[in-house]
C-alpha cells in the first residue's frame, strides 16, 4: 500500500491515506473459503473441512515416542505416493474424497504414525514428494538449518531475531540486549566520583540496588 501511494505522490504530486487494517488484511486471504462456501465445500462444523483438521490428508499426527508430524498430499498423485510410503493400500480405504469417510481415514493414519518415531518417519518420508514435514520444538525450530539464519545467535538462551526483511544495500542491525536495572550502577557512580566505599555504604542503606 505505501509503494502504491509514493508511486502516485511522485507522479501527481497527490498524497492519500493508506487504510492497511490488520482484520481487513487477513479477510483478503480468506477468499478460498468463500469460494468453498460458495459452492457447498465447507462446513461450519469445526475440524470437518479440508484446512482444519478434518481432511485425514492434510493434518498432523502423533508419532510413538509422543512428537508429531504432519501431511498435506492435497493432489491425487502426492495422495497415492504417501498412501505406498506408508504402507496403506488405496483399495482398502475410502476415496480421498469421500468427506463423509474422512474421520474413518483418519483413524487408520493415526493408527499407523504412531507405529514409528518422528525421526524414522522423516528418514522414511523427507526428500520425497509426499508432502510430508516433522512437527519441531520451539527449540528445534529456532536451530533448524532453514530458520536458523533468522536468528543472531540460533544456540543463544534467548535467540534475538534479525531485522527483517533483509536488504543486500542497507541491511539492518540489532541493539544490544536491554540492562537489568543496577546492572551498571557502580561504574556510573565510579565516574561520578564516588568511592568504592561510598558505593558500599549507599548499597548497605539502601539507597542503590
Amino acid at each position: 500500500g505505501v509503494v502504491c501511494a509514493l508511486w502516485l505522490a511522485e507522479r501527481t504530486g497527490q498524497g492519500q491515506v493508506v487504510d492497511a487494517g490488520m482484520v481487513d488484511g487477513v479477510m483478503s486471504l480468506a477468499g478460498v473459503f468463500y469460494g468453498m462456501s460458495a459452492s457447498g465445500m465447507h462446513s461450519e462444523t469445526m475440524g470437518g473441512n479440508l484446512f482444519d483438521g478434518g481432511a485425514p490428508f492434510y493434518s498432523v499426527y502423533e508419532t510413538s515416542d509422543g512428537k508429531y508430524v504432519s501431511v498435506a498430499p492435497i493432489e491425487p498423485h502426492f495422495y497415492a505416493l504417501l498412501l505406498d510410503k506408508i504402507g496403506l493400500d488405496p483399495a482398502d480405504l475410502p476415496g480421498q474424497w469421500d468427506q463423509a469417510q474422512w474421520p474413518v481415514t483418519k483413524a487408520r493414519f493415526a493408527e499407523v504414525f504412531r507405529t514409528k518415531t518422528r525421526d524414522e518417519w522423516c528418514k522414511l518420508l523427507e526428500n520425497t514428494d509426499a508432502c510430508f514435514a516433522p512437527i519441531l520444538t520451539f527449540t528445534e525450530a529456532t536451530q533448524h538449518g532453514q530458520t536458523a539464519r533468522a536468528f543472531v545467535d540460533p544456540d543463544a538462551a534467548s535467540p534475538e531475531v534479525k531485522p527483517m526483511p533483509r536488504l543486500s544495500a542497507t541491511p539492518g542491525t540489532t541493539r544490544p540486549s536491554p540492562r537489568y536495572v543496577g546492572a551498571d550502577t557502580d561504574e556510573v557512580l565510579t565516574e561520578a566520583g564516588f568511592s568504592g566505599d561510598d558505593v558500599r555504604e549507599l548499597r548497605a542503606s539502601g539507597a542503590i540496588a
